[in-house]
């Protein structure tokens, strides 16, 4: 997937510059308000998307949109913004092209979303009745220690609800002293992250001392079940996982 971002201010492009440095598969350039640089290059190269602040000095960004829709037809468009605008604002033509809105202060969570869209991100499919198991495709996720793979459990079990540094510790570090504990939380979110990024499926926000799932293009039995699959429970949730016990029960109880 190829991007490009524009944006009369360096902080911003460098906001973004931040999330997708190290993403798998995008390739990405970006531009100031130089409007000759964009057309020539998006003439010149396949571009996917084009991230555009809407108020530039040299040119507003959704003119700069109607003049790249008219050079390449199929590019999709997020504009950057920190005023109140939305698709209602736009012409039907641009609002066909259009992804979203990235509104200042940057929300990484909505930022990566816009990606996933953007490349048809792939289905993470997640298994949690009996063992613990993710995939990509037909490919299993690769965690890179037993500690960073339960993190994501136990995430998946909060079912998009931020999971806070103390409720981790609490669930999986039960027994160590405090410090302790943190330094290995810390160690679980750094391989959880790294892993993520390596297989290009970025379903995480990684705030301080808190993490909330992205639960868009994820497939899980256990969310499909509590939405009203009551054939998919097979008596069995995260086997491997002592603290699972609390929600089995909660399970069980929509069973019967």
């Amino acid at each position: 997937m190829k991007i490009i971002a524009v944006d009369d201010e360096i902080s911003a492009l460098n906001v973004i510059l931040g999330e997708i440095i190290e993403l798998r598969d995008i390739e990405y350039r970006f531009f100031k308000d130089d409007v000759q640089s964009i057309t020539e290059y998006v003439a010149s190269n396949r571009v996917d998307a084009a991230f555009l602040d809407i108020n530039m000095p040299n040119i507003n960004g959704l003119e700069l949109a109607k003049r790249l829709l008219g050079i390449s037809p199929e590019i999709k468009f997020v504009f950057i913004t920190g005023l109140a605008v939305s698709a209602s604002d736009l012409d039907e033509d641009i609002k066909s092209h259009t992804v979203g809105f990235l509104y200042k202060p940057f929300d990484r969570g909505e930022l990566l979303k816009y990606l996933a869209d953007i490349g048809g991100s792939s289905t993470m499919t997640v298994t949690t009745f009996g063992s613990f198991e993710c995939f990509i495709g037909n490919d299993i996720v690769p965690f890179s220690s037993a500690k960073s793979k339960e993190l994501f459990a136990l995430l998946i079990t909060y079912y998009g609800k931020s999971l806070t540094m103390t409720d981790a510790i609490s669930q999986l570090w039960p027994d160590h002293e405090l410090e302790k504990a943190k330094k290995l939380y810390r160690d679980a979110v750094w391989r959880l992250r790294k892993t993520l990024r390596d297989v290009g499926f970025n379903c995480v926000t990684f705030g301080r001392a808190n993490l909330t799932l992205i639960k868009d293009n994820i497939r899980c039995d256990m969310w499909d079940y509590v939405e009203g699959d009551r054939l998919l429970y097979n008596g069995e949730y995260l086997k491997n996982y002592e603290w699972s016990l609390i929600y089995q029960t909660a399970l069980d109880a929509l069973k019967k």
